[in-house]
């Protein structure tokens, strides 16, 4: 096609349309200054000599903890044994990185803009394996190119990639490179051995101490500013520096015998050149990275498939409504004598007893208190994020925004909770206060810390510092519960939910039940629809929470949100339906328990998941791997119920 004709439309197309409108808007809002969100303004480098207040040209390099697919304990950078960088100071860290066990420090790297650097020395560990302290930190090296732990560094806020091709000619940008690889004792190349015919000696590990790191810019239109990075790509190489004090980048890769004694020389080094991108404006970084990241179409193949679910659930339910109700009513209005009335049938028949208070209203209603705190909690944090305000670029920002709502959501959880429990003419006011203050977050808040002490046994840098513990905890006893508080006070004051029919004195006898109208297989049925809807992005979401892949689809998971709140309330609607017209007037807790019931087919999902699709190894991994599962599975189970 000629130059100027407009490419075709497609999600991408819509994506950036949407992006466009965004940023013209941020420009009509923002005054005369640009507009950017905190922390992710553009940095301008320059040339050496040339530097401005506006301006720098050295370019530091950040390192982030190293991780593994196969195991679920990160590490931070100076639990290994590499260069380390003397005396300079740590970013700080919001919540959510803290939470997430990300943790940023400097690195001895440097680098200054526009300069080529070939071979530089960083600096060169020795190992005496006579030595017990030595020889410790040399397995602990080992066993983690056996268990392919990741570095994860950053330049200007961006991961530094590792780009390589697999199958289909695709290109895939890793955000993380390995430590190094293994060859086994039948010579077979484990993970990244692969990539150089030279790693062929058996039982042997090959360490990456050299990287080739290359530096992508883009000059800003206005030339006084200077340039901005645009992306950072790099390579791990191997070489057994045979001068380590005088390095050539040559020669055989730097390999390190399983069964090796005496000394054991590694030496880091690194090049680093700069290209000019002029194509990649800084907006756009990301894409590079984004974009081979699998599978945007089968997202749309699954938003269908759910709204289809949807339709034919909206159809029953409207059906229902329509024919059926309206058929009965019409009915009920011709009636005129009593003696006609005596013939009711169905769900009429049970109108005596439909308000009458369930068994443990106690619980329910807290469940309802805190299920709504998580609901709003939820869509409130979907919202900020498909506004782009919590990209990947945010580090951390998903979790601190989403712990922040839950602590000021308190009020709704407090004053649901108290409504219910008033209209099931519960008296305990102060028990219920409490219960809905500290029952379901104690439970997470213990699953968390039992999480935590294993993470700190294992010395993981997942573990959470003692002191952001405590400011969990003082968000929790500070805020969160004496928002509660006032939640239920207005809850409590208000006058109970009215009922339109009276609850007779005597309970009415329920007939015999058929099987599908039987509490548990109507529960069951329920939970497959809404999980229907979801289960594919829910694949996506735990890729990126165990596979250490990026998540940015928000859109799609707002979308697939509303999907899944309608889905729940008409399948519940339905089944509701069908069994008062069996006379059953036990409703509360089956309508609560029918979507609810989607978490027991996220906890099944989750364990097949975890045997079909990860390669974790080790006991605390798998502790660590359940625990956390069951977290999520009830935060699931009293948002969909």
């Amino acid at each position: 096609p000629p130059a100027t004709a407009p490419p075709p439309p497609g999600p991408d197309m819509a994506l950036r349309q949407l992006l466009l409108i965004a940023a013209a808007l941020a420009a009509v809002a923002a005054p005369a200054a640009a507009f950017y969100l905190p922390g992710l303004a553009p940095v301008n480098f320059c040339e050496a000599g040339k530097e401005k207040p506006e301006c720098k040209s050295g370019i530091e390099l950040f390192v982030n903890r190293l991780d593994s697919v196969e195991s679920v304990l990160p590490y931070e950078y100076t639990a290994f044994d590499f260069c380390q960088a003397e005396g300079k100071k740590r970013p700080s860290e919001n919540l959510g990185q803290v939470l997430f066990g990300e943790r940023i420090e400097p690195s001895p790297y440097r680098f200054t803009f526009n300069k080529k650097e070939t071979c530089k020395s960083v600096c060169t560990k020795t190992y005496d394996t006579t030595k017990p302290e030595d020889k410790q930190k040399l397995d602990f090296l080992k066993k983690s190119m056996l268990l392919n732990y990741q570095h994860h560094w950053i330049v200007d806020n961006m991961p530094v990639t590792w780009c390589y091709d697999v199958e289909d000619g695709q290109r895939f940008c890793n955000p993380g490179f390995p430590i190094g690889c293994y060859i086994t004792e039948d010579g077979r190349p484990k993970d990244a051995c692969v990539i150089n015919s030279e790693f062929h000696e058996k039982d042997t590990f090959y360490i990456f101490n050299h990287v080739d790191i290359k530096i992508y810019y883009h000059i800003v239109e206005n030339e006084a500013l200077g340039a901005r990075l645009v992306a950072a790509k790099l390579e791990p190489k191997s070489y057994k520096h045979t001068h380590p004090d005088n390095p050539d980048c040559s020669g055989v890769p730097m390999d390190i015998s399983n069964k090796a004694s005496g000394e054991v020389k590694i030496a880091y080094t690194y090049s680093v050149t700069f290209h000019e991108e002029k194509s990649i404006r800084w907006a756009s970084r990301w894409d590079y990275i984004l974009e081979s990241m699998p599978h945007t179409h089968i997202q749309w193949f699954s938003i269908m498939n759910s709204l289809v679910i949807v339709l034919f659930l909206s159809g029953m339910v409207a059906m229902i409504m329509l024919r059926t109700l309206h058929k009965d009513i019409a009915r009920y209005n011709q009636m005129d004598s009593t003696e006609d009335a005596q013939e009711e049938f169905g769900w009429k028949l049970v109108h005596g007893d439909i308000f009458r208070p369930p068994r443990k209203g106690m619980l329910l209603s807290v469940f309802l208190g805190s299920g709504t705190q998580i609901l709003i909690m939820t869509f409130v944090t979907l919202f900020f994020a498909c506004l782009g305000f919590l990209s990947p670029a945010n580090r951390g920002a998903l979790m601190t925004c989403a712990v922040v709502l839950w602590v000021l959501l308190g009020t709704p959880a407090g004053y649901v909770a108290a409504r219910f429990y008033k209209s099931f003419g519960g008296e305990k006011w102060k028990t219920n206060v409490l219960l809905t203050s500290f029952l379901c977050p104690g439970i997470v808040f213990a699953d968390f810390f039992i999480m935590n002490l294993i993470l700190w046994g294992e010395g993981s840098s997942a573990a959470i510092p003692f002191g952001t513990l405590v400011a969990i905890l003082a968000l929790w006893f500070c805020i969160s519960v004496p928002l509660t508080f006032i939640g239920a006070y207005f809850g409590f004051k208000k006058n109970a939910i009215e009922h339109p029919v009276r609850t007779n004195q005597i309970p009415r006898q329920i007939p015999e039940q058929s099987f599908y109208t039987k509490p548990l297989p109507g529960i069951i049925m329920g939970g497959i629809l809404p999980f229907g809807c979801i289960f594919i992005q829910l694949f996506f979401i735990l890729n990126s929470i165990w596979s250490h892949q990026m998540y940015y689809m928000f859109g799609f998971l707002f979308l697939v949100f509303i999907i899944l709140v309608i889905t729940c309330s008409e399948a519940t609607i339905l089944l509701c339906y069908f069994h008062l017209c069996a006379e059953d007037y036990h409703w509360q807790w089956r309508s609560f328990l029918t979507s609810g019931f989607t978490a027991v087919y996220f906890l099944i999902y989750a364990i097949h998941y975890f045997f079909s699709k990860l390669q974790i190894t080790g006991t605390a991994s798998t502790i660590l791997y359940f625990g956390y599962t069951m977290i999520m599975v009830l935060i699931f189970f009293l948002f969909t119920g």
